[in-house]
C-alpha cells in the first residue's frame, strides 16, 4: 500500500462537564466537551525500517525498529530508552499497523513530530494530552498509509490503543478528540474489545458491535460562558482511579449509588443541552459537584484539593455553577455562568487569581480529529 509521504492531524484537549468516575463502568453516560488547545502529529518519510519520534511531550525522541509487530527502541544514549515515555505513541502506530499487517501490509516506517498546547513548559493542564495525541497519532498514520476511515473507526482504533495501557480509562478524552464539541459519551467493556481484537482481529473489532458504547453529539449551552480554572497542580487521573478500585469500592452501597446518581446526572445534563436550557444544565453541574464531594467524603480520594473548593465557592458566589473536571486533586475545574454579565465573568477571574487559581483562556473546539 502507498500512502501520502507527509500526514498533519491535530486533535483537541477535553474536558469533564459531568459523569466523572462513574464513567468508567460500561455503558455509564458521562457529558465532556472539546477545547481549542491542540496536539498537532506530523509524519514524514520513510526513515529506514523503523519509527524515529520527536515530542514536546516528553523529555527525549527515540528511535524504534519494528520486531514481531511492536516497536522496540534501539541505538545507544537517549534515544535507547525513550520508548516508554511515549507508549500512548507507540501504541497507536502500533494499533493501525496491525490493521495493516490483517491487510497484507507491511508495518509502516516514518518520522514522527509531536507538538502540544496543552502544558505549559512540560507542565500538563490535564486536559487529556494523552488521549489527544493518541487520536491524532492514529489518523496521521492512517492517512500516511493511505487508509480512509471514518470518525468511529479512529475512535475505535485509539480506544484499543489505550486500554491496553490503562484499561481502566473510560475513552471519554479519545471520544472528545475524535468527535470535538460538546458530546455525550457512554464507555464500552474495554476487557470484552480487548478480546474481541485478541481472537478475532482489529479488522472485526472495527465492525462488531461494543457492549455499552454509545456517542453523540450535542448542541453547545446557549447563553452560558465556560470558564477555565487550573489550580497549578498536575494530577494523575490513572493513579486516582486504581486508588479508588484498590480501596475495595466498587460493589458497595455507596458505589451503586453514586454511579445510579452520576448516570441520571449525565443524562439530564445530556437533555438539557439538547433542549437549550442553560439554568437547567447549571443545576446538574451542582449536583454532579455534590456527588463528588459525597464520593470524596466516603473513600478521602483528595477530590477536592483547597484551590478545587475555592475555585467552586468562587463560581457560586457569583452566581454561576462550579466542579473540578476529571478525576479532581489538581488539573482543572469548570464554572458555567451567564454569558451575558460580563462584570461577574470578570469578578470570578479574579478571585480566582486571588485564590491561586489560574484562569485560562479556553473555548470550546467546534471540531474534533479531522480526517
Amino acid at each position: 500500500m502507498t500512502g501520502q509521504r507527509t500526514a498533519v492531524r491535530r486533535a483537541p484537549g477535553k474536558l469533564f462537564v459531568v459523569g466523572e468516575y462513574a464513567v468508567v463502568e460500561p455503558g455509564n453516560p458521562a457529558v465532556l466537551v472539546a477545547v481549542d488547545r491542540y496536539v498537532t502529529v506530523t509524519l514524514t518519510g520513510p526513515a529506514g525500517h523503523g519509527v524515529e519520534i520527536s515530542s514536546d511531550l516528553g523529555p527525549r525522541g527515540a528511535r524504534l525498529r519494528w520486531s514481531r509487530g511492536r516497536l522496540r527502541p534501539y541505538g545507544t544514549g537517549d534515544g535507547a530508552d525513550a520508548g516508554a515515555g511515549l507508549a500512548h505513541v507507540t501504541g497507536a502506530i502500533e494499533t493501525v499497523a496491525r490493521l495493516l499487517a490483517e491487510r497484507g501490509c507491511p508495518a509502516p516506517s516514518f518520522g514522527v513530530s509531536i507538538e502540544s498546547d496543552l502544558h505549559d513548559h512540560g507542565t500538563k493542564y490535564g486536559l487529556g494530552s494523552s488521549a489527544a495525541v493518541t487520536v491524532a497519532t492514529v489518523a496521521a498514520t492512517a492517512a500516511y498509509c493511505g487508509l480512509a476511515l471514518s470518525a468511529e473507526e479512529r475512535f475505535r482504533l485509539a480506544l484499543l490503543a489505550t486500554a491496553g495501557i490503562d484499561p481502566k480509562g473510560s475513552g471519554g478524552d479519545l471520544a472528545a478528540g475524535t468527535w470535538g464539541g460538546w458530546i455525550a459519551y457512554r464507555a464500552p467493556d474495554r476487557d470484552a474489545v480487548l478480546a474481541l481484537a485478541r481472537e478475532r482481529g482489529i479488522e472485526e473489532a472495527l465492525r462488531a458491535p461494543w457492549p455499552g458504547f454509545g456517542v453523540r453529539r450535542l448542541p453547545a449551552p446557549e447563553g452560558l460562558a465556560l470558564e477555565v480554572g487550573w489550580t497549578g497542580t498536575p494530577a494523575s487521573t490513572t493513579a486516582l482511579v486504581a486508588d479508588l478500585h484498590r480501596r475495595q469500592w466498587r460493589g458497595t452501597d455507596a458505589h451503586r449509588r453514586f454511579v445510579r446518581t452520576t448516570a441520571d446526572c449525565a443524562r439530564a445534563a445530556a437533555a438539557a443541552l439538547e433542549r437549550r436550557c442553560g439554568r437547567e444544565l447549571k443545576e446538574q453541574v451542582r449536583r454532579a459537584r455534590q456527588e463528588l464531594a459525597r464520593l470524596d467524603d466516603e473513600v478521602a480520594l483528595g477530590i477536592f484539593t483547597p484551590r478545587l473548593t475555592a475555585l467552586c465557592e468562587a463560581a457560586e458566589a457569583v452566581g454561576g455553577a462550579a466542579k473540578p473536571s476529571g478525576a479532581g486533586g489538581g488539573d482543572c475545574g469548570i464554572a458555567l455562568l451567564d454569558a451575558a454579565a460580563p462584570h461577574d465573568i470578570a469578578r470570578l477571574r479574579e478571585r480566582w487569581a486571588r485564590a491561586g487559581v489560574r484562569p485560562l483562556r479556553i473555548r470550546a473546539a467546534a471540531e474534533g480529529n479531522e480526517e
